[in-house]
């Protein structure tokens, strides 16, 4: 399968089979992860696997509570892997300042697409997870409150036959351009 085939494939996944992960697939996951590319070669991220179903349990029930219920459905998922963001070299740091970007944020971003995409190819299924309760994960799971958890990613296996077809994404002519930056569509009259 082509890289371009299997993104076109790779969907979010809500409903997850209760089957467990084996852990060279979560370590092929996490490979892929490390291997991405990083402001400076900062990587500044760290992975926690939670597989063990008593305390992933336990992390769930907390992590998707209240206001945070609209994920629920990560309790089904056999995995949570928890991304915590780790500061990156002083370097990319200043860079960051300057251009006012947060690097690590971006780094992250393609560190867990690297893992995705990989589970995909594994076929498991993920979805990535930015509303959770974050004090409540650190708490259970040991983490200093002083770090940042950007992400969760729910993993597990999951019925294809149940993900819908499309992505539902723009049209490449509303999204790209070349040579110039367009604020319309050609034969579109801008009003003043």
């Amino acid at each position: 399968m082509s890289l371009l085939d299997l993104i076109r494939q790779r969907k979010s996944v809500r409903d997850f089979r209760d089957q467990p992960v084996e852990r060279e697939k979560i370590m092929a996951c996490l490979e892929a992860a490390r291997l991405a590319p990083s402001a400076c070669n900062s990587q500044p991220w760290k992975f926690i696997v939670v597989d063990d179903p008593e305390l992933k349990n336990k992390l769930s029930q907390v992590a998707f509570n209240g206001i945070y219920a609209i994920n629920t459905f990560c309790k089904k998922a056999p995995v949570i892997v928890v991304v915590i963001s780790e500061k990156g070299k002083f370097i990319a740091q200043i860079g960051g300042m300057f251009r006012g970007t947060r690097y690590y944020l971006i780094d992250i971003g393609i560190a867990i697409e690297h893992f995705i995409l990989q589970a995909e190819e594994l076929g498991l299924g993920t979805c990535w997870i930015g509303w959770f309760n974050e004090r409540a994960v650190k708490q259970v799971l040991n983490i200093p409150q002083y770090k940042k958890i950007d992400i969760l990613i729910a993993l597990g296996y999951y019925d294809k036959a149940k993900i819908g077809p499309d992505h539902g994404r723009e049209p490449m002519e509303k999204i790209a351009a070349f040579n110039t930056y367009q604020t319309r569509k050609p034969g579109h009259k801008d009003r003043d």
